[in-house]
């Protein structure tokens, strides 16, 4: 039985999908001796932090436990809770000490007669004496026993990654619908500003017109000014920049690996591009594009964070 569970949760770990740092994962298994019950959530976080929770029969295996949680996780703060019971049901645990339990009666007897007070000690009273009753613990095999917490950890392990593949799908869909906005967003500014160049140029010679009056305007002047403002304004660079980035987080996304330390570096990139875009905004439409694209940005850093 625990085989055949094993061949359908133990299938390998995939490395092909986008995963969020968020998920959850839950299994439970048994054999003759025990039943297990694993489970493991993740929230975002910087590193890996592991974190497992386990009782005290289970203490050594706590390595093993981490390295395997390891070989499936980069990134996240990752809780594992372990609970253990013995499938055993019937086999009496509880001993009764019946030579310690006479000893306490002949005492306490001894103290009443001693001291002429009443002995009132019932069995329930003396029940609760040290080692009257103790708890033998069944044998459990050890070599059983670890197989069965790496089968169950696999399983909790395989929902557990799913779930942060599933996650981190809808992540993906989403980071693209939003970089498409930042790219139409950034067309949007190539195509205004030509359009501003020529509006300052008209602004510039009708001004110059009506300083000079009927002079004969000098070509070269205006030709210099223009250079100058040009150059003051001109975002190709940037625009040519930015849609490098967008590309370049596009294919990233695609790609088989953990990419959220990668992507969170693009995004910076792109954040680098639109602040120098907005600073040589010198026309309101170019600069309510310019804060629309590091709003959507900012949108993309935010989801970054939650990406493995």
């Amino acid at each position: 039985m625990m085989e055949e569970q094993a061949a359908e949760f133990c299938v390998g770990m995939r490395a092909d999908m986008i995963r969020s740092m968020t998920g959850y994962g839950r299994f439970e298994a048994e054999n003759e001796d025990s039943r297990l019950t694993v489970e493991i959530k993740s929230v975002n976080h910087r590193y890996c932090d592991i974190s497992i929770r386990l009782p005290k029969k289970l203490n050594a295996f706590e390595n093993d436990i981490r390295r395997q949680v390891k070989e499936s996780v980069s990134r996240g703060k990752i809780d594992v809770y372990i609970t253990y019971e013995s499938s055993r049901q019937g086999e009496s645990l509880v001993t009764y000490n019946s030579d310690m339990a006479r000893s306490y009666v002949e005492l306490l007897q001894k103290i009443s007669d001693d001291f002429q007070v009443p002995n009132t000690v019932d069995a329930a009273t003396l029940s609760r004496y040290p080692e009257v009753f103790t708890l033998d613990e069944v044998h459990v095999d050890e070599e059983k026993l670890q197989e069965l917490l790496h089968h169950s950890v696999a399983g909790a392990l395989d929902h557990f990654v799913q779930a942060r593949e599933t996650e981190g799908g809808l992540l993906k869909a989403d980071l693209i619908q939003k970089l498409d906005v930042l790219g139409a967003i950034a067309e949007e500014i190539r195509k205004r500003s030509p359009e501003v160049f020529e509006e300052y140029k008209e602004r510039l010679r009708t001004k110059i017109k009506e300083t000079l009056g009927d002079t004969k305007l000098d070509e070269s002047v205006v030709a210099t000014e223009l250079v100058v403002y040009s150059d003051k304004i001109c975002v190709d660079e940037e625009l040519v920049r930015l849609k490098s980035h967008i590309q370049h987080m596009k294919e990233t996304l695609e790609k088989e690996e953990n990419v959220g330390r990668k992507l969170d570096f693009i995004a910076q990139e792109l954040n680098r591009e639109a602040n120098t875009t907005l600073s040589k905004a010198n026309d309101i439409i170019i600069s309510n594009q310019g804060i629309m694209m590091k709003t959507e940005i900012e949108k993309i850093r935010e989801q970054i964070q939650n990406l493995e």
